[in-house]
């Protein structure tokens, strides 16, 4: 009797570079062809991007087909409109999408960063989760308006390139910094040292 195999759980890292490469696209694209070649590429490498996690791991998380939606219709709408400032405030709704999210989800009781996130956090109490889960809520805020300062106040290169070299740093560096807090709480000190987990970026 033939059993089904089951979906292999991508890695933290195999998580980022889904996540991270649609924006290494976008950046390369842009350097050499302007933003809305690079925007068109975008849209290309996401969709790639929801077919690998397909294929490799046989499921798509739900945020990254929520970015995955995003990116089409304000990608198409840049493209369309001839409007850049349309798909530089994609990560702020993304952010603050995930945000609410992750509020809704306390204040109703269910944790959906565990839900998410749980296989890679072995043995963290539920306590630890609410406050990883309130810390990455504060984070998410500040990136959002991060990006509007950003993408209003310089450069569409700068803005750019804050994406690459700020934010997706950024955003390890603060996974990085929960794992002492998570460990106080449980977490697997194994996992931890080897593998942080790492929330999708965008």
């Amino acid at each position: 009797m033939s059993t089904q195999a089951k979906p292999k759980e991508p890695s933290a890292l195999g998580r980022l570079f889904i996540d991270l490469a649609p924006l290494l696209v976008f950046f390369a694209v842009n350097h050499w062809r302007g933003i809305f070649t690079a925007t068109a590429a975008f849209m290309a490498a996401i969709v790639v991007a929801v077919i690998v996690s397909l294929v490799r791991y046989r499921k798509v998380s739900a945020l990254l087909w929520f970015s995955a939606v995003m990116v089409l219709i304000l990608g198409g709408l840049t493209i369309w409109l001839h409007q850049e400032w349309l798909i530089k405030m994609k990560p702020t709704f993304y952010y603050l999408f995930v945000a609410g999210l992750l509020s809704f989800g306390l204040l109703t009781g269910r944790n959906l960063l565990k839900v998410a996130l749980g296989s890679v956090y072995p043995g963290l109490s539920e306590r630890g989760w609410r406050l990883l889960t309130r810390n990455w809520i504060g984070f998410f805020i500040l990136m959002a308006v991060a990006n509007e300062i950003v993408w209003r106040t310089t450069s569409t290169n700068f803005w750019l390139g804050a994406k690459i070299w700020g934010f997706v740093p950024a955003t390890i560096l603060f996974a990085m910094a929960n794992v002492p807090m998570l460990l106080r709480h449980g977490l697997t000190l194994e996992v931890a040292e080897s593998e942080p987990p790492i929330p999708p970026t965008q």
